[in-house]
Order: C-alpha cells, then structure tokens, then sequence
C-alpha cells in the first residue's frame, strides 16, 4: 500500500464517525421536540385535569375532556394536526403516525 492509500483510509474512518455523531445528535434534538410537542398539547388541550381518556385508531387520537371549550383547536392544528373534529366533548384529532406515541405519553402523565 501507499502513504496515499493509508491516508484515504483514516480520511474515509473520521468523515464517517463525523457523519454518526451528527446522526446522533439530530435524534436527541428531534425527541426532546416531541416531548415539547406533548406538553404542548397537553396544554392545547386544557390541561392535564381537563382530559378524561385518550384512545388511538389508526393515526387518530381521541381525547374526552371535562371541558370543550377549554380546548384551543387553533393552536392543536398549528402543531400539526392534519384534522380535527369535535363530537360533544370529544375531540377527534388526526395526526397520523405519531397518534399512538402521544396517546402513551398522554396516558402517561395521568
């Protein structure tokens, strides 16, 4: 082998370490902004005390709250809700995929 061959070697072995450690942190940031998110909604949604139960179906979340009206829509839709329908005291809101994490970490905080 020659000194240039080596050289590319070690070259190759950093940019790839660099490429995993940018990888890493890029997951950390996404999941402390999906807990953000949560307790946004949480929020969004009256308050911990005001959500009776949660249920998923498919990428719907469910949620019975105490007090409709305590619920800021708005706000939910800005999060990234992709709809939302309100039947009595309940909200259906799709968010697709993410629909079944939130409803744990919902549950999580009852």
């Amino acid at each position: 082998m020659y000194k240039g061959d080596e050289f590319m070697w070690w070259q190759y072995l950093i940019i790839f370490l660099v490429l995993i450690l940018i990888s890493l942190v890029v997951v950390k940031l996404n999941k402390k902004n999906f807990t953000f998110e949560i307790n946004k909604l949480v929020q969004y949604l009256g308050g911990k005390d005001n959500i009776l139960d949660s249920e998923v179906n498919m990428s719907r979340l469910k949620v019975t709250l105490k007090d409709i009206t305590l619920a800021d829509k708005e706000a939910i839709q800005k999060l990234g809700a992709k709809g939302i329908v309100e039947i009595d005291n309940q909200l259906k809101i799709i968010f697709g995929p993410n629909a079944k994490t939130l409803k744990k970490y919902i549950s999580e905080m009852k």
